[in-house]
C-alpha cells in the first residue's frame, strides 16, 4: 500500500457525528425561541399597544362635602394656658407632676425649701401669743384700777379721803386704760405680722391655677426659682400647663372669604393626627383685627364634643359648612369620580387598575357627594379605577397611565 493511501484512512470516533447532528438542532431551538420572542413584541407593541388612561383612587368621603363652604387650616390652641411659677425666690425641694399630670385647681404640685420662712412664721406666731399674754395682764391690771378708780370717787364724794388719793386712783385707771389699747394694738400688729410669714410660707407652695393638665416640666428638683428668671441658671416657671376644656382651632381666613363665615356657623374639624375622624363644632369668634401681612383674619372655632385625644398645638382642617350635619351624614362614604362609572350591558361597571391591566368589575351605587359618587358594592377605598375609559376598554386590556 502506497504512502497515499495511507494518508487518506482516518478513524471517526463514535458520537462525532451525532454531536454535529445535536448542535444543529440546539441552533435551530435558539433561532425559533428569538423569532417568538419577537413576534411579542411585535403583537404587544404594535398589534396590541397599551391604552392611555386617567387614574383615580376610591376613597372614603363624608357627606358634608356636598356642603361645604370653604375650607381652612389651623392649629389646635388651649384658650387657658399658663406657665406656673412661684412670687418667693428659692430652691425647688419637691415636685409631684409630671407631663400629663391631671391636677386640680389651688393643688400643691410644687415646693421651694421653706425652712427659713417657716422659722420666721413660728416666731411671729409666739409674738402673737406674747402679745395676747400682754393684753390678759392690762385687761386685769385695768379691771383693779377701775374698782379701785370708782371706790376713791365715792369716798372723795363723802369727803373721806384726800384730792390727792382720787388723782392717784384716777391716773392709775387712765394708765390701765392705755395699755389695754396698747395691748390690743401690739395684737393687731402681731396678727399682722404672722400672716405675712404665713404668705411667705405659702409663696412656697406652687399651686394650680385652674383644673388644668402639666403640658411640659421645665424644672428640675434643685433648681432655682425666681418669679423672673433674672439670675444665672434660674428657671421662672416649673410647668406649664392647659385647661383642656377650653380647646379651640384657630385658623386664618383670607379676607375675600370672610363673608362666607359668621359666628354660630357649623363646623367639622379633621386633626392631621386622626384622619378618619370628624369632630362637629361651631365658629366661637372671628377676631376683630386682620392680619396685614397676610391678609387674613383669624377665626377660633370650638369643639361640640370633647375628646382626650385632641392636644393642643395639632395641625387641623375646617370645613365651614352651610348647615349641620346630620347623624346620618356622619358616616364616611365609599367614593369614585362619576366620571369612572360607566354603563356595560345595562349595568354600571368601573374599570380596576391591576398592575398595568384592568379589570371590569360590576358597581352598586349610592347618592352623589359633589363630584364624587358613593358606591355600595364593587370596589373598596384605595382601589385605583380608570377615569373616562374608552368604549372600546374591556377587560385585561394593556394600559399606561397619562402623566399629570
Amino acid at each position: 500500500m502506497s504512502n497515499e493511501d495511507l494518508a487518506k484512512l482516518k478513524i471517526t470516533k463514535p458520537g462525532m457525528v451525532s454531536r454535529g447532528h445535536g448542535t444543529r438542532r440546539f441552533r435551530l431551538w435558539i433561532t425559533v425561541a428569538i423569532i417568538a420572542v419577537l413576534a411579542a413584541g411585535v403583537y404587544s407593541f404594535v398589534l396590541n399597544p397599551a391604552v392611555e388612561v386617567e387614574v383615580a383612587t376610591v376613597s372614603l368621603v363624608y357627606p358634608s362635602q356636598a356642603f361645604t363652604l370653604l375650607n381652612a387650616s389651623g392649629y389646635v390652641v388651649a384658650q387657658r394656658k399658663a406657665a406656673v411659677s412661684s412670687k418667693a425666690t428659692g430652691r425647688l425641694e419637691w415636685l409631684g407632676v409630671e407631663e400629663g399630670s391631671k391636677v386640680m385647681k389651688n393643688e400643691v404640685i410644687a415646693r421651694l425649701e421653706d425652712r427659713d420662712v417657716v422659722a420666721a412664721s413660728e416666731q411671729a406666731m409666739a409674738n402673737l401669743e406674747n402679745a395676747r399674754s400682754a393684753l390678759v395682764q392690762a385687761r386685769t391690771e385695768l379691771d383693779d384700777a377701775t374698782l379701785n378708780y370708782n371706790r376713791n370717787k365715792d369716798l372723795l364724794a363723802r369727803g373721806f379721803i384726800a384730792q390727792m388719793d382720787y388723782d392717784t386712783a384716777d391716773a392709775r385707771y387712765k394708765r390701765a386704760q392705755a395699755a389695754v389699747s396698747g395691748a390690743e394694738s401690739a395684737i393687731n400688729s402681731a396678727q399682722a405680722a404672722l400672716k405675712a410669714a404665713n404668705v411667705a410660707v405659702e409663696y412656697t407652695l406652687i399651686r394650680a391655677p385652674f383644673d388644668a393638665v402639666v403640658l411640659t416640666k421645665d424644672a428640675d428638683v434643685g433648681d432655682i426659682m425666681t418669679p423672673f428668671g433674672a439670675a444665672v441658671n434660674a428657671k421662672a416657671s416649673v410647668v406649664t400647663i392647659a385647661d383642656m376644656s377650653s380647646l379651640q382651632v384657630e385658623a386664618d381666613v383670607s379676607e375675600a372669604n370672610l363673608e362666607k363665615v359668621k359666628v354660630g356657623q357649623p363646623c367639622e374639624v379633621q386633626l392631621d393626627a386622626l384622619p378618619d375622624q370628624r369632630f362637629r363644632g361651631v365658629v366661637h369668634m372671628i377676631v376683630p383685627t386682620a392680619d396685614r401681612s397676610k391678609a387674613s383674619v383669624m377665626v377660633k372655632v370650638r369643639f361640640l364634643e370633647k375628646d382626650p385625644r385632641i392636644l393642643p398645638e395639632m395641625s387641623a382642617k375646617i370645613a365651614f359648612l352651610e348647615r349641620p350635619v346630620t347623624q346620618e351624614e356622619e358616616r364616611p362614604r365609599i367614593a369614585l369620580p362619576s366620571r369612572a362609572v360607566v354603563m356595560r350591558d345595562g349595568d354600571p361597571s368601573a374599570f380596576l387598575v391591576v398592575s398595568s391591566q384592568v379589570k371590569q368589575v360590576a358597581v352598586r351605587t349610592g347618592a352623589k357627594i359633589g363630584d364624587m359618587l358613593e358606591v355600595l358594592d364593587g370596589v373598596k377605598a384605595g382601589d385605583k379605577v380608570v377615569v373616562n375609559p374608552p368604549k372600546t376598554l374591556k377587560s385585561r386590556t394593556k394600559i399606561s397611565i397619562k402623566e399629570g
